[in-house]
């Protein structure tokens, strides 16, 4: 695990190469600027989710699973957690996820991910969750804010077995608004490719914002709105037109916020983008999106995520 190539994504977009420098202040790769953690989820003999295996360096870190889900007892709740506070240029991180034998959690991260300010290098992060047959996973994590003059990559790899759900969302904002900044980072590039338990890709989607470079407010792109929410579900094709026509009833008339919904390819699952200004409006719908897959998937109660 201590090789650059481990935690450096293997296709960094030329957009990104562009700002390869030299960190002079602690260089890419060194101890602090190296982020991972490995997790392997599992039921035990009483069907109940609990980790196998588990393997973190500072700056990344999970905390013990919880089991707070009444209507889910046996639902591990994962709490990522960074006491660095942000990522910083230079930073590469990884994280590795495996559901395996019926398990069945819910992950999210203590508080946003804050992409600081860059003078020179970029950051980048990996992500890979694998969820195997017959398991359901959550992972909604806070949102991302680039910070001025930041450059970020991320890139998700995502392997879902056909006979089983993820929910996975990600909500990219326009940086410290209330700092007076807003769209001033270089760039935010976004990639989430995902495959089925053959390797058949079941989608693949970039996200490219050049804020200084493009004309977000056009129609077509963010026009009246600055942050975009989007959630995946990939799940049976059994569940996915009428978790469809449920999602449609109860979310496309949200106040302060634009919706909308999609089946993707070969009904393997359903992508929802929500646009909208108050971060707090796009969980709102976030969460009601979580609430109707999980009725709809597992016949559970979802109960507001709490960290405080």
């Amino acid at each position: 695990m201590n090789k650059l190539e481990y935690y450096t994504p293997d296709d960094m977009p030329k957009e990104i190469q562009a700002y390869e420098a030299k960190v002079e202040q602690l260089g890419v790769g060194k101890s602090g600027k190296v982020g991972i953690l490995d997790l392997e989820l599992q039921t035990d003999d009483e069907g109940k989710t609990v980790v196998t295996k588990q393997f973190s360096q500072v700056p990344l870190q999970i905390q013990r699973a919880l089991y707070p889900e009444n209507s889910l007892p046996k639902m591990a709740y994962l709490y990522v957690i960074s006491p660095s506070g942000g990522i910083l240029q230079g930073d590469r991180y990884r994280t590795d996820v495996v559901l395996k034998n019926k398990a069945a959690a819910h992950m999210t991260t203590q508080g946003a991910t804050r992409i600081y300010s860059m003078n020179s290098n970029s950051a980048s992060q990996i992500l890979n969750i694998t969820v195997d047959e017959n398991c359901y996973f959550e992972y909604i994590p806070d949102q991302i804010i680039p910070y001025k003059n930041s450059r970020y990559y991320q890139k998700v790899n995502l392997n879902v077995h056909n006979n089983s759900t993820l929910v996975y969302s990600e909500i990219l904002t326009p940086g410290r608004v209330a700092m007076g900044e807003s769209f001033e980072y270089d760039i935010c590039y976004l990639r989430t490719h995902c495959k089925d338990q053959d390797k058949k890709t079941r989608f693949l989607e970039n996200t490219k914002i050049e804020p200084k470079k493009q004309r977000l407010r056009n129609f077509g792109i963010l026009g009246e709105y600055e942050i975009v929410g989007t959630v995946y579900i990939l799940t049976r094709k059994d569940n996915v037109h009428e978790l469809e026509n449920n999602l449609n009833e109860y979310i496309k008339n949200s106040d302060g916020v634009s919706v909308g919904t999609s089946i993707l390819s070969d009904e393997s699952g359903i992508i929802i983008r929500v646009l909208g200004n108050k971060t707090n409006s796009v969980f709102d719908v976030i969460f009601k999106i979580l609430e109707i897959s999980r009725k709809k998937i597992l016949g559970a109660e979802f109960s507001k995520i709490r960290k405080s």
